[in-house]
């Protein structure tokens, strides 16, 4: 019988995922657990598993093509299996986005941790930002939001609204929220409110065609390199960007790290500078906060994050990727170290998880030695704020009347202006220096 194998639903809003590449075709014999496509995630590629052995009898979404979430993927002949058939708005009961009952559960990858598809979000950006009086409430961070299946469209249009998606029944295929249905539950019928009633929306433009010029090569923009294009865009037409720049004498923390080098060989680990930054960025997010937080645009509520993971983000075989420290505040010199050289690796090898590349409270832009002087970071959205990290060089400098040579580095930091003033980000960053032009304060300061 045919197996339908369904784009699973993860939650989290997201709604549809990119095809990479298929690794088979029609008429192909599969194994359980045989990998058959690759899939996009919010930063890397991941292998989708068979979930039945068979035969392929109908492959439904081509490479570079977006497969919405509730869609059959795939069509497996199995001998030995029922067919799965499509859900009916009737069978779901409108469950605001609850995966279909009549779906089976072998839909989902089978070969546990690590396959488990992220599919993309492409939700535009929000038309506002704080809650209109120039504040946005505070809260901690707190549970999961509630599963909703709706297209970007009708994402932007309950945001226009002030209506909470997640609230609103379904009454679309699957279960999923038509903007019909967002409209009827919206207290003032629907009507979007005018430019002057808000914060600007997204600038919108007709596409620009590029015409031939001559010989020239054409790479249909998809996979990671679209990601980090949709994601660079957004975070520029979303955050108000501004940026700070500190000088900082890396003197102490030279010595301190070349004394350190030998001890940290011995266990294994090679140690170098972004380690001892990342504690110092942890202990500047622990006195400022707000810098450690995200806008929920759906709540309109700035939560501020108790938690502390670090993405480092840095130039991957196939274009920026950020990798997270998860639960940085609680590890060691050596741990950071070594943690972060194993999702260099993971990234490099492209065998880095969902787990290893999302969740990103505070990132860290580094290109190490070829970090140049001075840089405008985009804010890795929705975070508040990205810290650059630029070469460190012996450089002249004048110390107690004398010119003398140190080791100085440059650091810039972005900020989201609409969550986060200017002094905000500078105090910030004079704490972060503090801390690594006196590596003995910065030792006092571990937990």
């Amino acid at each position: 019988m045919a197996f339908n194998f369904y784009m699973p639903d993860i939650g989290e809003g997201v709604v549809e995922g990119e095809i990479v590449a298929w690794k088979v075709k029609e008429g192909d014999r599969v194994k359980l657990d045989q990998p058959l496509v690759d899939v996009m995630t919010d930063k890397a590629t991941v292998e989708l598993p068979s979930p039945r052995a068979g035969t392929i009898t109908r492959i439904n979404f081509k490479d570079g093509q977006i497969c919405p979430v509730g869609q059959i993927l795939v069509v497996i002949e199995d001998d030995g299996a029922v067919a799965s058939p499509e859900p009916s708005k009737s069978e779901n009961g409108h469950g605001h986005g609850q995966a279909p009952a009549t779906r089976p559960a072998a839909s989902a990858p089978a070969s546990g941790a690590g396959t488990a598809i992220q599919v993309v979000d492409r939700t535009a950006p929000p038309s506002g930002g704080a809650d209109g009086r120039g504040h946005a409430p505070v809260v901690e961070a707190t549970a999961s939001r509630l599963r909703v299946l709706a297209t970007p469209a009708t994402r932007r249009l309950a945001r226009q609204l002030g209506v909470e998606i997640g609230r609103v029944p379904a009454t679309g295929k699957h279960g999923r929220v038509t903007t019909q249905d967002v409209r009827g539950y919206s207290p003032n019928g629907g009507q979007v409110p005018d430019a002057g009633s808000g914060a600007p929306a997204r600038p919108q433009h007709a596409p620009i065609a590029i015409a031939r010029g001559g010989e020239e090569e054409r790479i249909p923009l998809r996979g990671i390199r679209k990601k980090i294009a949709e994601a660079m865009a957004r975070s520029v037409h979303t955050a108000a960007h501004f940026t700070y720049v500190e000088e900082i004498d890396m003197t102490e923390l030279v010595s301190v790290r070349e004394r350190a080098k030998a001890r940290a060989a011995e266990r294994g680990v090679r140690l170098n500078y972004l380690p001892f930054i990342v504690k110092a960025v942890v202990s500047g997010l622990k006195r400022w906060p707000q810098l450690n937080a995200s806008l929920d645009e759906q709540t309109q509520e700035l939560v501020r994050k108790k938690y502390y993971h670090i993405g480092i983000a840095a130039q991957g075989p196939q274009g920026l990727a950020v990798s997270v420290v998860r639960e940085a505040d609680r590890r060691s010199i050596f741990d950071l170290s070594r943690e972060i050289d194993r999702l260099g690796e993971a990234v490099k090898s492209g065998s880095a998880t969902r787990e290893d590349l999302t969740g990103s409270t505070f990132t860290i832009s580094s290109l190490g030695k070829l970090g140049g002087v001075l840089a405008t970071p985009i804010i890795n959205f929705p975070e508040v704020a990205i810290l650059g990290v630029h070469k460190i060089e012996e450089r002249p400098a004048v110390r107690n009347g004398q010119i003398v040579a140190r080791h100085l580095m440059n650091l810039s930091i972005s900020v989201d202006h609409r969550l986060a003033d200017g002094w905000d980000g500078a105090m910030f960053l004079q704490d972060v220096k503090t801390l690594l032009e006196d590596p003995t304060t910065m030792f006092m300061e571990l937990v």
